[in-house]
This record gives structure tokens, sequence and C-alpha cells, in this order.
């Protein structure tokens, strides 16, 4: 049962939705913490630099086909099923704003610790996964605000491509990354071997942005704005929109013909959203708004895929050990027959 149960930073994250929903931050102090929540921001994507090792890049850019099957899952399949669900569910099932949330969510790059967890578990490739997750983060800060938007008018959400918010993007996001990145061959090692002391620094930063964009929108009335109906229905959603991307990246990835490791990198990085990424990318692109309902579907995402990952990314690895075995079952019935005969 373990599996199903919330991690450790889920727990966290309600806690402090709980909190901003009692003890909002306002006024002058939400000023001030904002301040610090984005220098939290900058700090996290530089860490993100320096970890990446050039090394692993190289290496797994070699395998290209398996890296644009999961970039065209994560950023083409994804959206065109949210686009769809926007078509099929009335605006009286799901509201605009919690629509608005899957637009956005549906347009985030993948994890990457996660995906690497996973595809290591159930034995699958992980240098491409440690490269294509990466990418996949990379290419994020400047499709997800283009793609934000693109699909906000072909939705209906009103909105377009901003220069701005691509500055903004490069400036707080794309700049610290690129200053870890330059410094990474002299702090890369230490940085990795620290991952436990700077795990603070990562879970921290998005539980700032978490609390003042909640804190907002309890402010501005969140919490009476929607029922417990919607919260079920935007569950609902997310369930479907996994269950949807996981059939096509399983049976896709076995039809384009690639082996059973590759199979597996292709379905747990093609089929994940970063809470990471997405949290932060929210702040800036949608800032001087209510993120609150925005981010709100991919908190609940972010648990669903956990724990669905984890059942599956078990079932993988138990059918890799029976294959095991029933190869050794059928060496050790061949060298006996040899012996006998």
């Amino acid at each position: 049962m373990r599996r199903f149960l919330p991690d450790t930073f889920t727990m966290l994250l309600v806690l402090t939705v709980l909190t901003a929903s009692f003890f909002p931050v306002q006024g002058a102090s939400a000023h001030y913490f904002g301040i610090a929540t984005n220098f939290a921001i900058g700090l996290l994507f530089f860490l993100h630099g320096a970890r990446l090792s050039r090394d692993v890049v190289i290496a797994g850019m070699l395998h290209w086909r398996l890296h644009l099957v999961i970039l065209l899952t994560t950023f083409g399949i994804f959206p065109l099923l949210v686009l769809a669900m926007g078509h099929i569910v009335p605006n009286s099932i799901l509201p605009v704003s919690l629509y608005t949330g899957m637009l956005f969510l549906s347009v985030l790059p993948s994890t990457v610790q996660s995906s690497i967890a996973f595809t290591s578990i159930a034995g699958g490739n992980v240098p491409a996964a440690i490269c294509s997750a990466s990418a996949s983060n990379i290419f994020g800060m400047f499709l997800t605000p283009l793609l934000v938007g693109i699909l906000f008018s072909v939705g209906g959400q009103g909105g377009g491509f901003s220069w701005d918010v691509l500055w903004q993007i490069m400036l707080q996001l794309l700049a610290p990354f690129i200053a870890g990145q330059l410094l990474q061959p002299w702090i890369g090692d230490w940085i990795r071997s620290k991952k436990k002391i700077l795990m603070p620094v990562d879970r921290g930063s998005i539980l700032m942005v978490v609390y003042s964009a909640f804190s907002e929108a309890v402010v501005e009335g969140l919490w009476h704005t929607f029922s417990v109906l919607d919260i079920v229905t935007v569950v609902i959603a997310n369930m479907v929109l996994l269950a949807m991307v996981l059939c096509i990246t399983m049976f896709g990835s076995r039809a384009l013909g690639f082996s059973k490791a590759d199979e597996i990198t292709i379905t747990f990085c093609g089929s994940k959203k970063s809470l990471a990424s997405g949290v932060p990318m929210a702040n800036v692109i949608f800032a001087g708004q209510g993120i609150g309902a925005i981010v709100l579907p991919l908190m609940l995402f972010h648990q669903i895929q956990l724990m669905t990952c984890a059942v599956l990314a078990q079932k993988y690895a138990d059918a890799a050990k029976r294959r095991e075995a029933a190869k050794a079952q059928a060496g050790t019935k061949t060298g006996e027959a040899t012996n006998a005969a």
C-alpha cells in the first residue's frame, strides 16, 4: 500500500496550501516574499544547470529517434488531447479557470528526477532518460511560453504569444541555468555529491511559489469560486489524460519498433509533467494574475502521475524478472538435455 500513499513532498504541498488558505501572506509582506521567491527560483535553475553533465548530454543525443518521440509527446500530443477535452467537456462541468490550468499543464516539460528514477526501477534506458528529461526542460523554457500563447488563442482563453514573457523566462530561468552550465566543470561534481543538502533549495522554492500563489488566490476568493465537485472533475480529467498518454507512449513505441528498454524510457519520460519547472514558469508567465487555480491541476496531476507510474514501474520490473527466470530455466533444461545426450 505504500506506493499509493502521498510522498513527503506532496504532503508538504498540501500543508502549504492549507497554510495559505488560513494564513495568506498579504500587503507589503507579500511583496518582499515575492522578491525572496524569485531569488529562490533563480537559484533552483542555477543548480539544475550545474548538475547536468555535458558528457551525459552528448551521449544521450545520439539516440535522436527516442528523444524526438518524447518531445513530440510532451509538447504535441499532450496539448492536442487537452484541446480535444475542452471541446468535449462543457464549461459547466470544468470551469474555465481550471481548464486554463489544464492547458498550461499540457505544455510543460517532463520531470527529471522521477522520470529517471522510474525508468531505472523498470529496467529502461537510463542514460537516454537522463538526456531526454533534461532536454525537455531546456526546450521547455522556450516552447512553454510559445505554446501557452498559441493554445490560449486556439482554446478561446484570450491572450497570445508575448515577447515580454519570453524575455522574463530567459532572464529569470534560462540565465541562471546557463550560468550553472558554465560553472558545471568546476562545481558540478560537488553539487551532485551534496544532493541531500541542496534538496531543500529545490523543494523550498516550489513551496514558496505555491504559498505565494495560493495566498493571492485565497485573498481573491479561490475556495469560494470552486466546489468539491470542480476539484473531483479536475482529478478525473487528469486521470483520463494520463491514461491516454501512457497508452499512446507504450503501444506507440512498440509499433515504432523500439526495444523494451526504450519503450520504458519513452513511457515514463513522455507521460510526465514537471511541477518543479511548471510552478516557477506559471509565476512568470501569469505574473499579476491569480495563478492558484492555474497550478491546481498541475499539483493534482503531480501526485496522480507518481502513484500510477510507481505501480507501472514495478510491473515492468516484475515482468523483466519473469523473463530472466524463464530464460534461466530454459538454459537449465537445454543443458540437462545436452548432458543426457
